[in-house]
């Protein structure tokens, strides 16, 4: 089926397959299942754990397949990890933390967020404004913790006026680069 093709490539599936894809009056639903080929990952240290028990269903948004809402539903498992101790959730390759998006519609929101106003973004997606934030939150926090800032020769600091009186952001670039490495309030980086 290509549709399941498409979703396969989209996501990295490894550990987990694709049980069945439903058409439904909301969109497509995915219903995804662990590989027993696999063992599971802690999703504290990524390590291959023991399988402990399975909790319930969850239901994580995709990126729209032709302007049709997907849907992946999925019941995580929890794993005893002897590397970092305890009883954890699996690490799901395409989900970041308790995020009811995969990591991939997260970017796909951010993405259309930097050319349309958040709230148009969400009507356009149907999501909540919200979503949006967090979607550009995660891109953004992904972003600076894989930043390189190793080549910078020179920087530039500039010191901007937010609101009438004494409210300032203080802004540092890159000026080869061209681009914002730092940006906070006050007047003190």
């Amino acid at each position: 089926m290509l549709v399941e093709q498409i979703i396969k490539e989209t996501l990295e599936l490894q550990g987990f397959r694709i049980v069945s894809i439903e058409k439904t009056i909301l969109g497509l639903t995915v219903q995804l299942d662990a590989d027993r080929r696999f063992k599971p990952r802690c999703g504290v240290c990524e390590n291959k754990a023991a399988y402990r028990d399975t909790r319930k269903m969850r239901c994580f948004r995709h990126v729209p397949l032709w302007g049709i809402p997907v849907t992946l539903q999925y019941a995580p498992r929890r794993v005893i990890c002897s590397t970092c101790g305890g009883i954890h959730s699996e690490e799901l390759p395409w989900a970041t933390g308790k995020h009811h998006l995969t990591n991939a519609f997260a970017c796909f929101l951010a993405y259309w967020a930097r050319r349309l106003p958040w709230i148009e973004v969400a009507r356009q997606f149907r999501c909540a404004w919200n979503t949006v934030a967090s979607a550009v939150k995660f891109a953004v926090a992904y972003g600076l913790a894989n930043r390189d800032i190793s080549n910078i020769r020179n920087i530039g600091i500039d010191e901007i006026s937010r609101k009438r009186g004494h409210t300032y952001v203080t802004n540092v670039y890159d000026l080869a680069g061209g681009r914002l490495l730092w940006s906070g309030d006050g007047r003190t980086p």
